[in-house]
């Protein structure tokens, strides 16, 4: 559209969507969203390659999204069995023909 100047202007609309062919964010590696930013090398979602997952308390939803219990938890979810047996390994059941008599 014309300003009032009379020359062209380009806003950040239609016309502007056409020139987008370039990705500054890839795929990570860790978490697996595309927040990896390739020059900077590190990602805007979880922090990668750094040690500790990105996270902040501002973030609250986002730390609801990605906590303990969002996942499979295939170690978490034998603990409370394990526990109630304490934590016993390697041993021999005990017979249920000598219990019942």
């Amino acid at each position: 559209f014309l300003s009032p100047l009379g020359n062209m202007v380009v806003g950040k609309g239609t016309a502007s969507f056409g020139k987008r062919h370039n990705k500054s964010h890839t795929l990570c590696r860790r978490c697996g969203k595309r927040s990896y930013h390739i020059q900077k090398s590190t990602c805007a979602a979880c922090g990668y390659p750094s040690a500790h997952l990105r996270n902040y308390n501002w973030g609250v939803k986002a730390q609801r999204r990605r906590t303990t219990g969002t996942g499979r938890c295939r170690y978490l979810k034998t603990l409370p069995r394990k526990f109630k047996n304490g934590f016993r390994e390697g041993g021999v059941a005990k017979s249920q023909k000598k219990r019942a008599a």
